[in-house]
Formats: C-alpha cells, sequence, structure tokens
C-alpha cells in the first residue's frame, strides 16, 4: 500500500486549505487513516484520524471544530478540509495508513501507522 499528499500552500490566517491523500495498493475497505503535522522544532503530533468500520474521525483538540476529515472511497481519496487556519498550524502535513484494521475506533499513535506519505508543506502567514 502507498500514501501520498498534496494539496498544501501558502494561505493567509483564516484561510482554508484541502489537503488530499492518495492511497493505493489496497482495498478501502477496512481501514484507517492518520492525519499528523510537524511544525519547525516539534515533535510531529496527531491532527485526527479516522477509521472505515466506526465511519467518523476523531480530532486532536487544537483543530476540532476547524478541521474535517472526509473520503472518497471511488476516488480512493482521503481529504483534510482545513478552515480558520491559524499563524500555529503551519507545519509539513503526513497522510498515514493503518491496513488492515477492523477496529471500531483510530489511534493518534504514530507507531500504529504503518504506511506514510512523504508530506506537504502548509503555510499559515500574511
Amino acid at each position: 500500500a502507498q500514501v501520498q499528499e498534496s494539496g498544501g500552500g501558502l494561505v493567509q490566517p483564516g484561510g482554508s486549505l484541502r489537503l488530499s491523500c492518495a492511497v493505493s495498493g489496497f482495498t478501502m475497505d477496512y481501514y484507517a487513516i492518520g492525519w499528523f503535522r510537524q511544525a519547525p522544532g516539534k515533535l510531529r503530533e496527531g491532527v485526527g484520524c479516522f477509521s472505515s468500520r466506526e465511519g467518523f474521525a476523531h480530532y486532536a483538540d487544537p483543530v476540532k471544530g476547524r478541521f474535517t476529515i472526509s473520503e472518497d472511497n471511488a476516488k480512493n481519496m482521503v481529504y483534510l478540509q482545513m478552515d480558520s487556519l491559524k499563524p500555529e498550524d503551519t507545519a509539513v502535513y503526513f497522510c498515514a495508513l493503518r491496513y488492515p484494521w477492523y477496529g471500531n475506533d483510530c489511534s493518534a499513535e504514530e507507531s500504529e501507522y504503518r504506511y506514510w506519505g512523504q508530506g506537504t508543506q502548509v503555510t499559515v502567514s500574511s
């Protein structure tokens, strides 16, 4: 299986950006997706996650109410919609895949995800 992020860029505070995670090499049946980010000089942190069996996403407190994870099985894509962006959201964003995964939950722990993309830079600045 492979995952690849895209869609990063420069956006002004208060703006929006949608990141895409293209997944391939497996059937989108039982899996979990995690979104993570790493800001300069900081450890990588979980942003949110989604499991196919549970069917809805969970979010870290700093992004709750502003970020939304969605999937499009027909296109083999997972998205991270980011609204009301703040300068502190500036980071490299990663998509990670846990497959197969039959659980009714998802994890914010990096070690639970085997397949990772290379990351995409998001910069929030005026």
